[in-house]
C-alpha cells in the first residue's frame, strides 16, 4: 500500500484550468465514489478550494492507480488529458505524505500560514468518512496531518498576525484607494472568506454591503459590521453603490457579467470600481478586465501580491518544514509496520508448518517411542525453530519500520518464499 496525490494547485494551473475542475458540493460526493472503485484504488478524499484540486488515495497498484485516475478527473473536468496533464502534480509514498502536511500546515498556500485550509483538510476528510472512501490508511495518516499541521501553528509563527486571502485582497484595495474610509465596499457571498473580508474591514469607515442568495444569511453577516443586506437577484441594480466588490461564492459561473458592470459605471458617471475575485470557479467575467475604469483582480492576482508574505516568514517556514520532516519519518515508520506484522507472522507460520510435517513424519517412524519421549522431540522442534527465528524475528521487528524496512522485509518473503505455495518437503542444499 503507498499513498498517492494527485492534483493541480496556483502554482502549477492558472484560475481558468483550476475553474473546469472544481466540483461543486454534490459533485464532490460523486466524484469520491468513482475515484475509489477504481482498480487499485483502496482509499481516497477528494480536497477541493479555491486554490487547489487534489485527490488523496491509498493504492496497491501505484502507476495504475496513478493512470486511471488522471483519465476520471480528464472526464470529470471535460478537458482532454493532454490539456489537463501538464498542469498536475503527482506525489507518492513518502513525497505525497511530506505534501499532505505541508497542505495542512498552509506552507502550500498562496498565503503562507493562512488558517482555513486545515479546516478545509477536515472538511474533506469527514465527507471521506461519511461516504465510506476513507479507511485505515488514509484515515491514521488524517489524523497525523491534523496532529502536525497543529503543531506547526503552535509551535512556530506562522499563526502569528495571521493571515488569509480575504486579507491579501483587503490589502490590495487599500493600496489601491490609501484609506478605505468613506468608500463602499460590496461583499457577493456571506461565507467564511466574505466573512473574514468583513473583519479586516472594521473599523476603517467601510460601508458594507453583502449580497447574498440566501437573504437571511446577508442580513446575518451585515448586522454584525452595521452593513447593509440584498439578494443576488438586485446585484445589478444597486452594483453601481460599491467602489469595491469582493465576491466569493459557490457558483459554477460568474454571477456578474462585463454588461452588469458596464451599467454599473454609466450610474456612476464612470467613477472607477475595483473587482476582486477569490472564487473558483470564478464569479466576475473575465471579460470586466477589459472595462475602462473597471479593475478586476483575481486569485492569480493575490498569488503575486502575496509573495512578499513568504520572504517574511522564511524563518518561520524552515521551522515549520522540520516538523514536518519528524512528522514524515513517523508515519512512513508505520507503514512500513503493516508489512512488517504480516512478515513476521507469515514467516512463523511458515517454519512452524514445517515443524509439524517433519515430526509428524518422524514420529510415524518411530512407533516404539514412549509418549514421555514423543513429547521430548515435540518440544525440541519448538525449541528449535524458535531458537532459530529469534534473531530473523527481532532484526525485522527493530530493523523493519527503518529506511531499510522494505528492503529486509522483501529479502525476508523471498529468502523464505512467503507468499509461495507451501514446501512439503525440505530440499537439501547442493554440497
Amino acid at each position: 500500500m503507498k499513498i498517492l496525490i494527485v492534483g493541480l494547485n496556483h502554482k502549477t494551473a492558472p484560475v481558468a484550468v483550476r475553474e473546469k475542475i472544481a466540483p461543486n458540493e454534490e459533485q464532490l460526493t460523486q466524484w469520491l465514489r468513482e475515484l475509489t472503485e477504481l482498480e487499485g484504488v483502496e482509499e481516497g478524499l477528494v480536497l477541493s478550494t479555491c486554490n487547489r484540486f487534489e485527490v488523496w488515495l491509498v493504492c496497491s497498484k501505484g502507476d495504475h492507480a496513478q493512470a486511471v485516475t488522471i483519465r476520471l478527473l480528464a472526464h470529470k473536468s471535460q478537458m482532454a488529458t493532454e490539456v489537463l496533464e501538464p498542469h498536475l502534480y503527482i506525489h507518492e509514498g513518502e513525497a505525497a505524505v511530506a505534501h499532505g502536511y505541508r497542505v495542512a500546515a498552509s506552507l502550500d498556500s498562496l498565503v503562507v500560514g493562512e488558517a482555513q485550509v486545515l479546516g478545509q483538510v477536515k472538511q474533506a476528510w469527514q465527507r471521506a468518512t461519511e461516504v465510506g472512501s476513507c479507511g485505515s490508511v488514509l484515515g491514521r495518516y488524517c489524523h497525523q496531518v491534523f496532529r502536525v499541521a497543529k503543531k506547526v501553528r503552535s509551535d512556530t509563527g506562522l499563526a502569528k498576525n495571521p493571515v488569509s486571502i480575504a486579507s491579501v485582497a483587503v490589502a490590495l484595495a487599500r493600496k489601491i484607494f490609501g484609506t478605505l474610509e468613506g468608500h463602499v465596499c460590496l461583499l457577493i457571498g456571506a461565507g467564511e472568506m466574505c466573512e473574514l473580508a468583513a473583519r479586516h474591514l472594521a473599523g476603517q469607515g467601510v460601508r458594507i454591503l453583502v449580497a447574498n442568495r440566501t437573504l437571511e444569511r446577508a442580513r446575518e453577516l451585515a448586522a454584525r459590521f452595521d452593513g447593509a443586506a440584498f439578494g443576488l437577484e438586485d446585484l445589478g441594480q444597486r452594483l453601481a453603490e460599491a467602489d469595491i466588490i469582493l465576491s466569493s461564492t459557490g457558483a459554477m459561473r460568474p454571477i456578474v457579467s462585463a454588461d452588469m458592470v458596464r451599467a454599473a459605471l454609466r450610474q456612476r458617471r464612470y467613477r472607477s470600481q475595483f473587482y476582486i475575485d477569490i472564487a473558483v470557479p470564478r464569479d466576475l467575467a473575465p471579460e470586466i478586465a477589459q472595462i475602462d475604469n473597471a479593475f478586476l483582480y483575481d486569485l492569480d492576482d493575490l498569488e503575486k501580491i502575496s509573495r512578499d508574505n513568504r520572504q517574511d516568514r522564511n524563518q518561520e517556514i524552515d521551522a515549520a518544514e522540520f516538523i514536518v520532516q519528524n512528522g514524515v519519518a513517523e508515519f512512513m515508520s508505520w507503514m512500513r509496520s503493516l508489512e512488517v506484522v504480516p512478515t513476521l507472522v507469515a514467516l512463523r507460520q511458515s517454519l512452524e508448518q514445517i515443524r509439524d510435517q517433519e515430526v509428524e513424519k518422524a514420529l510415524k517412524g518411530w512407533t516404539h517411542l514412549p509418549r514421555e519421549d514423543r513429547e521430548r522431540v515435540v518440544n525440541l522442534a519448538r525449541i528449535l525453530v524458535n531458537r532459530i527465528l529469534h534473531v530473523p524475528l527481532t532484526q525485522l521487528r527493530e530493523q523493519g519500520t527503518g529506511e531499510e524496512g522494505a528492503f529486509l522485509v522483501d529479502a525476508a518473503k523471498k529468502l523464505f518464499r512467503l507468499g509461495d505455495e507451501p514446501q512439503t518437503e525440505i530440499q537439501p542444499m547442493n554440497q
